[in-house]
Order: structure tokens, then sequence, then C-alpha cells
């Protein structure tokens, strides 16, 4: 029996027992305190819900509206372990990914590969592969459904926001197809549990996970043989942008520190057989991380114009540091997320506040938001920032069903995938644009259009499952019956209410509705 088929029972990551002792005592923003004496009106509290969930839908209204924005907003930022609808959870409960830890993963797949290489002609060469493409192609696909599940149905939204965010920026693709099967883990161990915790803790588990090392070849990486692609991306993509301020001698020594660090699949516990003893001590390995010191490059080394004092893995430990609180990491970061969250073109004055809040609490993510959060600049950009196609899709989900948990989430996928952002198939590690440019030309509205007309039209096949017999309820969303409708419709233009006026059927106004202008910012 494939070992995917058989499940095993996995007691608890460590990733969720950080995540539960991060959430013991809520953190208060005292930033927020100005929000209540604002943003008291149903039009401004649905333009924030907007803006901070994956979109407005009548539960998440109600949910604000009980609570008021300050304190809604206050636990948005405190995200505990969020809990699904049961029939959500349980679509997630059953995947390979939740049931196989990443080791286990790992070894099957490393199997599956040398058979593969061993077969001795093409036919059986042939034969050898199929199972190792169909068990990456299933485990992609299943950390691709997982995220949406989450996304159309968390409470904790803003964490779910954030997380795309991050995965976004310390991109890997599963494009790469000995990466598909560490990708579920890369999200739900390396990148959620710090979405909105210490960016210096993000980028260290970023760091130790053999997603990472594989993508960025670093596990290639070693003192006589320098690969510098990762090192390269640490500082200009990860950390101090490509204005930071480093040089490429700054990326060759960062390469040589990072000699040593990748991953291992053997099965023995200990250091490798032909490790000296000298150097024993230094020996590191957790799960399929692994610092091998035969690897290593031991010799002195200046990063950003400082030398490197530590040794061993302990130099990782001192360059992350040094990076991740450099003054040019933490306008980097925060300029990325004004443009995720604000405009294309955030001021300089905007940057360098938030800056100062990164700065200040270390690299507290959560702070660094609610700095941004409480600012004019955010709340006078309220349904001007454009969607890319997976806010898109997921806001038009969300507003059409609610919580009525869907059967299948492969429409939206395919929706995503047809507008040119399929979740981890970015190729290169910059990730997918943010900005409006990349995602409102031409051909995109006209698939927008088509996919509003689906949607619209036929929603229900949402509901089916993979049983197209399957009585689906309603054949369409009731749109216009929507409280939350109703609240957006008071800020559409003429052309969009003429063109409702207009409709001939609730499919077609439910079609204007999901293209029209206004729904295509958040």
């Amino acid at each position: 029996m494939n070992v995917f088929r058989r499940r095993c029972l996995v007691a608890i990551f460590p990733a969720t027992v950080l995540w539960l002792a991060g959430c013991v005592q809520p953190v208060p923003r005292p930033e927020l305190a100005v929000l209540k004496r604002t943003a008291q009106d149903p039009n401004t509290q649905l333009a924030w819900l907007d803006r901070l969930t994956w979109g407005a839908s009548a539960s998440s209204q109600a949910e604000l509206t009980k609570l008021g924005l300050e304190p809604w907003l206050q636990q948005q930022l405190n995200a505990r372990p969020a809990k699904l609808p049961a029939a959500a959870q349980a679509q997630i409960d059953a995947m390979t990914i939740s049931n196989v830890p990443l080791e286990q993963v790992a070894a099957a797949l490393d199997a599956q590969r040398k058979a593969q290489e061993a077969a001795p002609d093409p036919e059986q060469k042939r034969a050898a592969t199929l199972p190792y493409q169909q068990d990456s192609a299933r485990m992609a696909r299943e950390t691709q459904q997982r995220f949406i599940l989450r996304a159309l149905y968390s409470p904790s939204q803003l964490q779910e926001q954030m997380t795309w965010f991050w995965m976004n920026h310390f991109n890997v693709s599963s494009r790469k197809v000995n990466l598909r099967g560490a990708i579920a883990d890369y999200e739900e161990n390396a990148v959620r549990p710090h979405a909105l915790g210490k960016f210096r803790e993000l980028l260290g588990a970023t760091l130790r996970h053999p997603a990472m090392q594989r993508y960025l070849d670093n596990a290639q990486n070693a003192g006589n043989r320098l690969n510098e692609n990762y090192a390269r991306e640490l500082m200009e993509l990860h950390t101090l942008g490509v204005d930071g301020g480093y040089t490429q001698a700054d990326v060759q020594e960062l390469a040589r520190v990072l000699t040593g660090v990748g991953i291992t699949l053997r099965p023995e516990p200990g250091p490798p057989a032909n490790l000296k003893p000298a150097l024993a001590a230094d020996y590191v390995r957790q799960g399929l991380f692994e610092f091998n010191p035969i690897r290593h490059d031991y010799g002195a080394k200046t990063l950003l114009g400082q030398p490197i004092t530590k040794r061993g893995l302990a130099e990782i430990d001192e360059a992350l540091d040094r990076l991740a609180r450099a003054p040019a990491t933490a306008r980097f970061i925060s300029r990325k997320l004004a443009v995720f969250f604000v405009s294309d073109e955030p001021s300089d004055a905007l940057v360098a506040r938030m800056a100062a809040a990164f700065t200040r609490s270390d690299g507290d993510i959560a702070s660094t938001l609610a700095t941004l959060f409480a600012t004019p600049e955010f709340a006078a950009s309220l349904g001007h920032q454009f969607r890319d196609p997976l806010h898109y899709v997921v806001a038009g989900v969300r507003l059409a069903y609610d919580d009525r948990v869907v059967s299948t989430v492969d429409p939206v996928l395919g929706w995503i995938d047809r507008m040119g952002e399929p979740l981890y198939g970015h190729e290169t590690p910059d990730g997918y644009s943010l900005t409006r440019a990349a995602w409102s030309g031409p051909g995109q509205m006209v698939t927008r259009f088509e996919i509003a007309r689906t949607l619209g039209a036929s929603g229900g096949m949402l509901f089916r499952g993979n049983d197209p017999s399957k009585p689906a309820g309603a054949a369409f969303p009731a749109l216009a019956a929507s409280q939350v409708v109703a609240t957006l419709e008071r800020h559409f233009g003429a052309p969009t209410r003429a063109a409702l006026a207009d409709a001939k059927s609730p499919q077609d106004w439910n079609t204007y509705l999901l293209a029209s202008p206004e729904f295509m910012n958040r």
C-alpha cells in the first residue's frame, strides 16, 4: 500500500504549541484607541471589514457590529487558533497533509524518486515516475484547498491575510516538483504561527525549513562549492531590499555564513559518520533541518561592515539578527505592508511611521500593523485598493454564500488559475505583484466578468462536490437580499446603479454586481 494512503496520527506540531503559548495573554494595542471615536457607522465598518478580511460577509459583518471596530481589530491582531465550521474542518482533516508528517512525506517521495532513477529501461522508468508525480500533485492540490477553506471560513481573517502575505514574501514555488510535498508544512509550521508575531522569528523559521533550503538551493551551499542564490534573495527580497545598502561582497560573505545549512533524509538521528570529533559539538539536526560542519566555511567573515563573531550555526543566527534589525529592513518591510494595505505608492511619511514602530517593537508585525491601521492614510484608502485575483474570487464566494461551507473549492482554484495567480505557483522568488497595474489589464477584466457570471448564475456547483447529480440547493446566490450588499449599494456610482436596474434576472443582477468597478476594490 502506498505510504500516503495510510494515515498516521500527528499529536501536536511544535508550531501549534508556540501558537497556543503566544495567545494566552492578548496584547492590547493602544494605537487603536483612536478608533473608539471613529468608524461607528455601518458603511465605514464594512469598508474596514472588506480591507482586513478576505471579503465582507453577513456573519463577519454581524460579528464586527456586535464587538465594535476597535475591539474587533484588537481581536484580529491577537489571533488565536481558529475554529472552522465542522464541514470545512472535516475536509481539511481528511487530507494527507493533515495526517502524515513532513519527515514521512519526504522519505516516501525520496524512495519513489530513487526507484524511478533505478528503473532499468524507459518504460519501467515512466511507470515508476507515476506514483511520485501523483502523490506530489495531490499534496500540492491539498495545500491549495486547505488555504481556500481557511480564507473562506476562518474567524481569524487578518491572520489568514497575513499568512498569504508572508507566503508571497518568502515565496517558494510548487512548480519546483520536489517542493510540492513540503509546502503544506512550510505554511503550517514556518509561516502561519509567526504571521502576526516577530519578524525575526518568522525569518529564522523560513530559513530552517526544507522548502526554502531546497527552493533557493542552499542545501547545496558548501565551503568548497559556494551557492549565492539564497544569500542574495535573503537580503534583496526578504530583509534589506534591493536598495538596502549591501554589496556583492556582502552577498558572498552571507553565502559563506550559510554554508553547512541544509536538509538531510538520513534515517540515523546522529551526525554523519565522517564528521571529525572536533566538530561534533557543532552538528545540529532538527527534523529534516541540518547544520553539517563538514560543509561549513569556518573562516573569518564580515557582513554589512561588521565582523561575524560567532561560530558554526550561531553565525547564521548572528547574521539574521543583524539583517532583521537593520533600519533598511524596517523600511523595506513597512513599505511592502503599506503597499498591501494602503496604496501602490505609500507616502514616505507613512512608511517612516511604520518603520519606527517596527524598530521600537523589535520587529513585531502586529504592532507595526496597528500603527498603520491608526493612520489617516489607511482610513482614506478604504475602498480604493484593487483586488488581486485571489482576493477577488474569495471575496465573491464569501459575499455570495457567507458561512455555508462549499463541498469543493476546485472551481475557486480554477478561477484563480485562469487569472494567473495560482496559489504557490509563482516560479521566481519575488512573489506575485501587489499592485493594481499587474492585475487590471483588459484581458483580466474580461475573465473577471466571466467568473462573475459563473458565480452569480451557477454558484451551486460549489456544493455538489465531485458528484454532478448531488443536490446543490439554490442554483445561484440571492445577493440582492444580502444586508452586506444593501450597505455596499449606498456607495455605488451611477453606471453600476443603472446596470443593476436594467438586469433582466437575478442571475444577471448578481453578475453585474460581482463585475462592477466597485467590487474590484477593497
